[in-house]
């Protein structure tokens, strides 16, 4: 059990990425908040845990909310005793399309669930962290931070926002020992995909994109589970800043 004893808050468990990251953090003895937006995924993922003997409970949090990030992070305490992991993993982007036929209103949610929430997790679990002596925090990014692709410009802005933001927040925090580091994924079977290909999911728009992946396949969340459990886990213990490509050989 590589995260006994361990609590963690997981945004945007209810589905894809976050579904998997949780499902693997209680796997491995860590009691999860899975917290979304949706409360039937959210509830979903908690039950699906709990059926499998892991320990698990949901919150409803809109991450661009201060008064929902501030409720989930106290869940996290009145139910589990404490908090050690924070997964920033909520996500957010525009249809991919000419970077001058993006709403502001679909800019402006793009940085509010992808940088914003950062911060806003950010004031609430920071001083919980330092008050009990140290934490991890994992922010998802993407390869498009690495490696732009066109038509998700504002995206790929937001993701290189998120990078930056994980090594600065790994050099002011630790002193207080709290690491933080990021995982970049590349593009994979979740509910997002159409989005990022701006074309309905068939399998020749598939190829189109898995063909620029070395080893020949989209990401899965039991992949991304796998990294962001090494890097919650103490064998990372000396990792910090880091922003890990999960993806395939696509920003080699």
């Amino acid at each position: 059990m590589r995260l006994a004893n361990k609590v963690a808050v997981v945004t945007g468990a209810g589905s894809g990425f976050g579904a998997g990251i949780a499902a693997r953090f209680a796997a491995e003895g860590a009691s999860v908040v899975v917290a979304d937006l949706n409360d039937d995924a959210g509830r979903g993922v908690a039950e699906r845990i709990g059926a499998e003997s892991g320990k698990a409970a949901h919150v409803r949090a809109d991450v661009t909310d201060a008064d929902d990030v501030k409720s989930m992070i106290e869940a996290a305490i009145e139910r589990f005793g404490r908090l050690d992991i924070l997964v920033n993993n909520a996500g957010y982007s525009h249809r991919n399309q000419p970077l001058t036929d993006v709403s502001e209103e679909d800019f402006d949610r793009t940085y509010a669930v992808n940088v914003k929430a950062i911060y806003l997790a950010a004031r609430e679990a920071v001083p919980v962290f330092r008050r009990q002596g140290g934490g991890c925090i994992l922010n998802t990014s993407s390869t498009a931070a690495l490696r732009p692709r066109p038509g998700l410009v504002w995206y790929n802005g937001s993701k290189g926002a998120v990078n930056t933001i994980t090594k600065a927040m790994a050099l002011e925090l630790a002193p207080d020992r709290i690491r933080v580091n990021a995982l970049c994924p590349v593009i994979g079977a979740t509910g997002m995909l159409e989005t990022f290909m701006g074309k309905p999911d068939t399998p020749e728009n598939r190829a189109a994109f898995v063909a620029s992946v070395p080893l020949g396949r989209m990401s899965t969340p039991e992949d991304i589970a796998a990294a962001a459990l090494y890097l919650a886990s103490d064998e990372a213990a000396f990792l910090t800043g880091v922003c890990l490509p999960v993806d395939g050989g696509r920003t080699a």
